[in-house]
């Protein structure tokens, strides 16, 4: 209880001092100074090419707070970055954290877009290493095997993946945006929008890109270096990135492109693990899994090298001075090889793998190459009625990963089989499709309403192949196969309707049509060589359920100082297409999944208080989510048979309840040093899950929700002596998770486990001019061993350079 006393206190002793700082300072001057930048919430059209607005409408309050010059000429970017334009637009209900480009380059050790969200309250990205293709995105309630219980937009295009709910496939396709090209990014809490399905019961993370307004080039290189030591395994690894963007605009046409290539190479990603030492074989090191067992680790395994293209165009055409078409088109490419280290020696000194099949696990080569499309046409009048169109469709063009089957048995040396696996995900898309409007008929209502589709389309076969590195794509034999389409068709219509000066309530509803067909399921049962012994296949039923989610919220407003509000909403979160038809398997024993999964039912609740500054706000979150039959990995009995599988079931009764405190501030005690952070406690508990089998006895009920931490916190100071210097110091939090329903696991720092960090941030930003920047900063400075289940980076120095024509 010692740690979460002192996180606690902290948090109340920086919120202390936050209200008692000056909320104001004069603003001076200095000889030299970097002229100012105006970040605003649109790019501006030329002054030749001003918009005709609708006629002026009475005013009424808004949330913005103007922010004062910085005394002595030290830049303080965008410090109150204001209500994000979406929910400004659409007036979204939902309780909202962002974080401008300014403030990113300044604070953040940026070398892949997911970076940005690092220090915004209550959030995690799982990021393993740089290049990560996997890197999923926790919130306050819901944990980092959670990716279909949150949302990812960039320009209101949807990134995340919801062909799953998982670390693997489930991430959302980060690379379709480029760091350079990022404006600003904004979280909203909770699924209290009409406007958003119910995977938005974690959070919506909109991601708001930027357009020229003139010829621009800018070209950056990032370099990157860390330090790694564990057990037997000790090196550098480095990554190279190289970003350049080009963008103009001529009149009503305007353009941005953008390109990334980057080298990376990884520290271990697993360790390979074993019960007994290898007979004939020396070099085993005695250690225990995370719930106990042995687990003696005789080498590394998911030493990756990553190759990295990232392509984006996006193309704007001003239809008319309020009517704007955007096309955007993103190709990303990925070529990656897992190599593995053994510690292992025979009685001659020579390097074995000892018979041990893990060691084929995790050696592999992986392509990759995915396309992305999308449009959209938008009105922006600000006045009676406004649109916003939008259809984009993700392909996976090539996805092929390749890996012996097994080891080359005995201790003579280090030998992979010639057979193996090849697993394709190529054909698997999806395509998505709003159409929303806001009809503003007076200055008490603002009614938005909309359409939306979806199809997601999973294609995952997994073949046997006699020579698995020799480049051929497939054979006639399948080990296994997984198949299957989800749908959906909602409509939805919100009124915020402002009944007095400083009260508005907000009420919407969402319907939802859902179906998933076409589910097919191969398997196969196979020999320890390889050999496929027996076949069986299954099309699996149709599944459809329709939903009706309302949702409520009371906004009080007696000043510009002050907010509260108190947020309901129901949501239903339907079935991915993996968790319907993933494989069940133990071994050589067959089972096929039982698809008859119901949709998530989440009751939502958020009172929120918030204290804004010229220079930075206070806000304080109790939050409280029940959730009927929650979609959860477990282990119990496949209808039918008495074998103990793991599996995705529904779980009866799933409770978050929680309080957030999320503080930023500038001119803290001293001019020019802004501090941020926020500390989150959530009790995650499961009320029910009579399904819940164990071989020790151990009951699921009242355990902890896996993956979700006790406590999280950030704390950060960024301290701008001049326009030049912005130095920046950041300390992260995550208390324990458990990866077990019964929680179960209890062994720190062994793989698969997962364990509670504090890790140390370093940044310093140099100024050369507007148009050249250096950067130079350390991550977990500290070099703190923790595992997430995978090995996380040790200490890692990051440098850049930015220059802009």
């Amino acid at each position: 209880m010692g740690r979460p006393r002192s996180l606690n206190g902290s948090g109340t002793l920086l919120a202390a001092l936050l209200i008692l700082a000056p909320a104001t300072a004069p603003a001076q001057t200095s000889d030299g100074e970097l002229p100012q930048i105006n970040v605003e919430a649109r790019s501006k059209k030329p002054a030749a090419k001003p918009r005709r607005l609708a006629p002026a409408r009475p005013s009424r309050p808004v949330t913005t707070v103007v922010v004062n010059p910085q005394p002595g000429g030290g830049e303080a970017p965008n410090t109150s970055p204001g209500t994000p334009p979406i929910k400004q637009t659409y007036q979204l209900p939902q309780t909202a954290a962002s974080v401008t480009a300014a403030e990113i380059e300044q604070k953040v050790n940026v070398v892949d877009s997911e970076d940005a969200v690092k220090y915004l309250p209550s959030l995690f990205v799982r990021k393993r290493n740089n290049g990560d293709t996997q890197p999923t995105l926790a919130t306050r309630s819901w944990g980092i095997n959670s990716s279909a219980r949150n949302l990812v937009y960039v320009d209101d295009i949807l990134i995340s993946a919801l062909i799953g709910n998982n670390n693997t496939i489930g991430a959302p396709r980060w690379g379709l945006v480029a760091p350079e090209e990022i404006k600003r990014v904004d979280f909203l809490y909770g699924p209290f929008a009409a406007a958003y399905p119910g995977n938005a019961m974690g959070g919506v993370l909109l991601i708001t890109t930027r357009m020229p307004d003139k010829l621009e080039f800018t070209a950056k290189q990032v370099e990157s270096l860390q330090s790694f030591e564990r057990y037997n395994t000790s090196g550098s690894y480095r990554t190279d990135q190289t970003s350049v963007t080009l963008g103009d605009r001529s009149g009503n046409f305007s353009y941005f492109l953008s390109g990334n290539v980057q080298n990376s190479f990884s520290q271990p990603l697993s360790w390979i693990t074993t019960a007994t030492t290898p007979a004939g074989s020396s070099g085993t090191i005695p250690q225990l899994n995370k719930t106990g067992a042995v687990a003696n680790v005789v080498g590394a395994g998911g030493l990756l090298h990553t190759e990295m293209a990232n392509l984006k165009g996006k193309f704007a055409w001003d239809i008319t001075p309020l009517v704007q078409a955007v096309y955007a088109i993103g190709y990303w490419s990925n070529d990656a090889d897992s190599r593995v280290e053994s510690y292992l020696r025979n009685a001659a000194g020579v390097t074995t793998f000892g018979g041990v099949a893990g060691f084929a696990a995790s050696a592999y080569t992986l392509n990759e190459q995915h396309l992305a499309n999308s449009l959209s046409v938008k009105s922006d009048t600000k006045g009676s009625f406004d649109f916003d169109l939008s259809v984009s469709r993700y392909d996976w063009l090539e996805d092929i990963q390749r890996n012996p089957y097994t080891v080359v048995a005995g201790s003579a040396a280090a030998g992979f089989s010639s057979n193996g696996k090849i697993a394709r995900l190529d054909g698997t898309n999806w395509m998505n499709g709003d159409a929303k409007a806001i009809w503003r008929p007076n200055d008490a209502h603002e009614i938005s309403f909309g359409l939306h589709a979806d199809r997601y389309f999973l294609n995952n076969p997994t073949y046997a192949t006699p020579t698995w590195n020799s480049g051929s794509d497939s054979t006639a034999a399948l080990y296994s196969s997984g198949q299957g389409t989800t749908r959906t068709a909602a409509r939805w219509l919100q009124d915020a309707w402002r009944f007095a000066p400083a009260l508005k309530l907000t009420l919407g509803g969402r319907l939802e049509d859902w179906k998933a067909y076409d589910g097919t399921n191969l398997q196969t049962a196979q020999s320890a060589a390889g050999a496929i012994l027996s076949s069986s296949a299954k099309l699996q039923p149709e599944l459809d359920a329709t939903r009706f989610s309302p949702k409520a919220s009371l906004a009080f407003e007696p000043s510009k100082q002050w907010l509260a509000t108190a947020s309901f909403g129901q949501a239903y979160r339907f079935p991915t297409v993996s968790e319907l038809y993933q494989i069940v398997s133990s071994g050589t024993n067959l089972q096929f999944p039982n698809p008859n999964l119901t949709p998530e039912n989440v009751l939502s609740e958020e009172l929120a208080l918030e204290r804004r500054f010229t220079d930075g706000k206070v806000r304080l979150s109790l939050f409280h989510e029940y959730v009927r039959d929650a979609l959860i990995s477990q282990t119990g009995v496949v209808a039918g048979s008495t074998t103990i599988f793991t599996f995705f079931s529904n779980v009866d009764a799933v409770r978050n309840r929680g309080v957030e405190l999320a503080v930023q501030k500038d001119n803290v005690l001293i001019d020019r040093l802004e501090m941020f952070g926020s500390v989150t406690y959530v009790d995650s508990r499961i009320i029910s899950d009579p399904d819940f089998v164990s071989s020790t006895g151990t009951t699921a009920t009242g355990k902890r929700v896996p993956y979700v931490p006790d406590w999280r916190a950030t704390l950060g100071a960024t301290y701008r002596p001049d326009a030049y210097w912005a130095l920046t110091a950041a300390l992260r939090y995550s208390g324990k998770q458990y990866s077990t329903l019964d929680n179960t696991d209890i062994i720190s720092n062994v793989y698969g486990a997962f364990d509670s960090f504090t890790v140390v941030d370093l940044r310093a930003q140099y100024k050369f001019s507007e148009t050249a920047t250096a950067d130079f900063g350390i991550d977990n400075v500290g070099n703190t061993q923790y595992t997430l289940f995978h090995p996380f980076p040790g200490r890692t120095y990051v440098a850049d350079v930015k220059i802009k024509f």
